[in-house]
């Protein structure tokens, strides 16, 4: 059991003043509002619910900034992922541990209390396979260990190097599964995460996208999700739009509507480029868009359709995706940002009257939370505690009142605003710093020092 005193605190009902959680079993057990502060008590300013980063590919975070160079003719999505599949021809099982663990501590003091990897790379350079199917994900799983943050583990099946089921080739070797491979992969991964993390664990499943998987297989191991995420690239790109519209004869969003059971368990990343009626579709069927607004700009996929959607009672949550650059209100301003630019509006992620700090943060809170399986994302009894703490004497935050401070955070402030962060009760963040920082920074360091020698 462990305790904390907070100043003020954001629950459900809107702001708290003096409150006093109890944290028994990694859930919050009992909130006691105007109380005083016990002895043994962690003791914060202001206490909001942590959030979800639904969507990364922690391995990326070694490559930020080795894609920033124009070569001849007009990059883009596609050019920057053949620099991917070179840098993956170099990673060893070591140094992708390594990376993820440097990944999970940023995120984890960006204010993020759990995060969602979508996991591709299961294999050797070349394809393939490891002694043991599961090298990768366990490297992942060692990771989550040693940053105490809650991980919701997507394996992906890749089958296929585009539209129309066209072969693997290159880099994508080493993610290429067939559904049978796959079903024993995530019955493996299962077992271990069962074994070897903490009970708030979960193992969804991911299609990579329309392009890498075939309607049969779809279907076939969609058999296998046992009531847990399912997570899928949609519509991220114009080029990959048109693919599937020539291949599948509809457009990706539309198609996956149409011909899955897409539901409250089902997470869209990206969801770019859709119609309005796929937009409304979409936000009626309980799915969450996993947005991931630095990505999307840094590749130049385009913004998402946030008015619409919201208008439409769409659930949203973000994530680091590639992790150029992890940064919690970093990614939910860009949301709002890419909004203004495109509209030439203001404050447009907002259904209607009211702040649009609060729409974005809480949004992204709860629909995080469902989009990784986690009962999370609100302070409230029973749910899992995952917390963080911010510094409201900053410069950015104290002019604000508690009902202007989320719009503070998101727009003015920085992640260093963030003090303290628990996940599922493992306070992981104190004083601005995860508990083990000096030791994974370290080893990160000589890591990207010996891929650079290899690249």
């Amino acid at each position: 059991m462990q305790t904390i005193f907070a100043r003020q605190a954001r629950t459900p009902s809107g702001w708290v003043q003096n409150v006093r959680l109890r944290i028994e079993n990694g859930a919050i057990a009992k909130i006691t509002a105007n109380a005083a502060p016990g002895d043994g008590d962690a003791r914060v300013d202001t206490l909001l619910p942590g959030l979800a980063n639904l969507h990364s590919h922690s391995f990326q975070r070694a490559m930020a900034g080795m894609s920033e160079y124009r070569a001849a003719g007009q990059d883009s999505f596609w050019t920057w992922r053949q620099l991917m599949y070179r840098f993956l021809d170099h990673l060893s099982p070591e140094q992708y541990q390594t990376i993820a663990a440097l990944t999970f501590m940023e995120m984890l003091e960006a204010g993020y209390s759990a995060g969602g990897e979508f996991h591709y790379v299961h294999h050797q350079p070349g394809g393939a396979p490891y002694d043991d199917p599961a090298e990768l994900s366990n490297r992942v799983f060692a990771a989550a260990a040693e940053t105490g943050i809650g991980l919701t583990h997507l394996p992906v099946l890749y089958s296929y190097g585009g539209a129309g089921q066209q072969p693997l080739t290159g880099g994508q070797l080493r993610f290429g599964n067939s559904v049978d491979g796959f079903t024993d992969l995530v019955a493996q991964v299962r077992r271990n995460a069962d074994r070897d993390l903490p009970a708030d664990t979960r193992v969804g499943i991911a299609p990579h996208s329309l392009r890498a998987t075939s309607p049969e297989d779809l279907a076939e191991v969609l058999k296998i999700q046992d009531g847990a995420p399912v997570h899928i690239h949609i519509a991220e790109q114009p080029a990959e739009v048109k693919d599937i519209q020539d291949w599948l004869g509809s457009r990706p969003v539309e198609w996956l509507l149409n011909n899955a059971p897409v539901g409250k368990d089902w997470c869209l990343i990206h969801a770019t480029h859709m119609t309005e009626a796929e937009t409304r579709t979409m936000a009626t069927s309980g799915a969450v868009a996993g947005l991931c607004p630095i990505t999307e700009a840094n590749l130049g996929d385009g913004p998402f359709n946030g008015a619409e959607y919201l208008g439409n009672g769409g659930r949203f949550g973000i994530g680091s995706d590639s992790n150029i650059r992890i940064a919690l209100s970093e990614e939910l301003r860009q949301l709002e940002y890419s909004q203004r630019l495109r509209d030439l509006a203001r404050n447009v992620m907002t259904p209607g009257p009211g702040s649009v700090g609060d729409t974005l943060y809480l949004g992204a809170a709860r629909g995080g939370a469902q989009a990784l399986g986690r009962a999370a994302g609100q302070i409230e009894t029973g749910a899992l505690a995952d917390l963080i703490a911010v510094d409201t004497s900053l410069p950015a935050l104290c002019a604000l009142t508690p009902e202007q401070l989320l719009d503070g955070l998101c727009f003015a402030a920085g992640d260093g605003a963030v003090t303290d962060v628990w996940s599922a009760g493992r306070h992981q963040v104190k004083q601005g710093r995860h508990v083990g920082r000096e030791q994974i920074l370290a080893a990160f360091r000589d890591t990207v020092q010996s891929l650079r020698a290899a690249l």
